[in-house]
């Protein structure tokens, strides 16, 4: 089973390669020797680096009070977590699906072993309690593929405690440094190993985006990472992740269909369905995780004394009640051959994209063109909508003008690097109304599940009273949404002007 740990460490070097004191810095009461450690590490990657390219390093180490595998992921500079498992012949299962957006089908294999003999002390507080781990590390790395040779050299980290406050690293830092130490070049030992063995060969140089091509392919490859980079979270069930992730996937279709004139539509309306079936797969369980917070929520407000049966628990029934990880169903999707295989596609359609003449123009025109046509469909479907009376066929109108919105907002984001500040006026008025209109339907899909449940709990010989209730005040606020809809579309339509 494996373990996650924060970890949040810095990494010097010094020419005489010691330890200076650090009994003088502030809050330390003790230094202890802690002796020296045996490490052995072989670390993993693709013959092209695949997880290296990501700052992402997989081990199994042997020797030291943790010996395992272990996948670091990272966080911020300095900054990463550490999933651990245990120690075995054979990469487990859990770190191998964590790395699996990354490698795809490409097998993992040795490519550099390091053998530390680690040095350790133990700053602690007056209370005996432990502020950071410091080591000195003698270092052998021999590389096994990809390059030739070895390479040695000694380093210094310090490792804060579990809970620790990082600022006490600025402490010991400024203690360092005032003994000459200075901190480390590399972020980590397999990259110093990396690049300290690794073949002669010049890198290519990616500018600023000069070209309505440059600026589209720039967010798509964004989105690309995000889709790459979230899978991990997804699988871990990390906050928010399947929302972030799924707005990805959205982000680079609707760019995809924004900029037609940009990238061949016969090359990318294929991926673009993907995306889409994606999307879809990814929202099964987040529709309903946020439809069940909403009528909860307002289940909630319900003064006890008009809750007439066990409304709470048939909510939590079809909600699916709390699974506390992510489902099966998604994981496999995740390990489909189809989700890899559209991963591959995005990194064919990055590496090699299909750029019509209207590519190499200069941006400007090009871009704002892209948004003022999505904003013009907006339009249309807007004015349709309000001219409908309060019923089902606004409701279908007004999510439709809902879709477009999002397309919108999508493609005037891709633009701002181009177009500046009209285009971030474009994003802040289609978010605006996106949220307008999201909370429109919403409260459509609301009213829908509650006659659904209204049906159960009579067949049960239940009272719907409350759910009739529940349906009553959704139906208000979307009343709310249809009454100001049409003053804020009356100010937001200026807002391609600029463009």
């Amino acid at each position: 089973m494996a373990d996650t740990k924060r970890e949040i460490e810095r990494k010097y070097e010094s020419d005489d390669s010691g330890l200076p004191d650090l009994t003088g810095v502030a809050g330390v009461e003790a230094v202890v020797d802690k002796g020296v450690a045996h490490l052995d590490a072989t670390y993993y990657d693709t013959a092209d680096e695949r997880l290296m390219a990501s700052s992402i390093t997989l081990r199994r180490r042997t020797g030291g009070s943790d010996a395992g595998w272990h996948l670091k992921f990272p966080v911020a500079e300095g900054v990463r977590d550490e999933i651990r498992a245990p120690l075995s012949d054979t990469l487990p299962d859990e770190l191998a699906a964590l790395v699996r957006s990354r490698v795809r089908n490409v097998e993992l294999q040795p490519v550099v072993r390091l053998r530390s003999d680690r040095d350790v002390r133990h700053l602690l507080d007056a209370d005996a309690r432990l502020l950071a781990e410091v080591s000195v590390d003698a270092v052998h790395a021999e590389r096994l593929s990809g390059g030739v040779g070895d390479v040695q050299w000694t380093e210094i980290e310090v490792e804060l405690a579990d809970g620790g406050d990082p600022a006490f690293l600025d402490k010991v830092e400024k203690r360092l440094r005032k003994a000459g130490v200075r901190p480390s070049g590399s972020s980590s030992k397999l990259a110093r190993a990396l690049a300290e063995t690794a073949p002669r060969k010049r890198n290519p140089v990616i500018g600023d985006p000069v070209t309505a091509g440059d600026h589209v392919l720039a967010y798509l490859r964004a989105q690309r990472d995000a889709i790459v980079e979230l899978d991990p979270a997804v699988r871990q069930d990390a906050e928010d992740s399947v929302h972030s992730i799924r707005v990805a996937t959205r982000r680079m279709r609707s760019a995809l269909k924004s900029y037609g004139k940009v990238l061949d539509r016969a090359v990318t309306d294929p991926i673009g369905d993907e995306l889409k079936w994606l999307a879809g797969e990814l929202g099964v369980d987040r529709d309903r995780e946020v439809l069940s917070e909403r009528l909860k929520t307002a289940l909630a407000e319900v003064p006890g004394a008009l809750v007439s049966g066990p409304v709470a628990e048939r909510l939590n029934v079809w909600s699916g009640g709390n699974p506390g990880g992510a489902s099966a169903r998604l994981i496999g999707v995740l390990d489909s051959r189809r989700h890899l295989a559209l991963l591959d596609a995005l990194d064919a359609l990055i590496a090699d994209p299909p750029l019509l003449k209207a590519a190499g123009k200069k941006p400007h025109k090009v871009i704002a063109e892209a948004v003022r046509k999505d904003f013009r469909k907006v339009t249309g479907l807007m004015e349709h909508a309000l001219e409908l009376e309060p019923g089902t066929d606004r409701d279908v109108a007004i999510h439709e003008a809902r879709k477009k919105t999002k397309r919108a907002r999508y493609a005037a984001e891709a633009a701002r690097p181009a177009l500046g500040d009209p285009a971030k006026t474009v994003v802040k008025s289609m978010k605006s109304l996106q949220d307008q209109l999201g909370e429109h339907q919403d409260s459509v899909m609301a009213r829908q599940t509650l006659r659904e449940l209204s049906a159960v709990a009579h067949a049960a010989g239940e009272s719907a009273f409350t759910y009739g209730l529940l349906y009553g005040r959704e139906e208000q606020r979307a009343a709310a949404v249809e009454a100001e809809l049409p003053g804020v579309w009356d100010g937001i339509r200026a807002a391609a002007d600029a463009l």
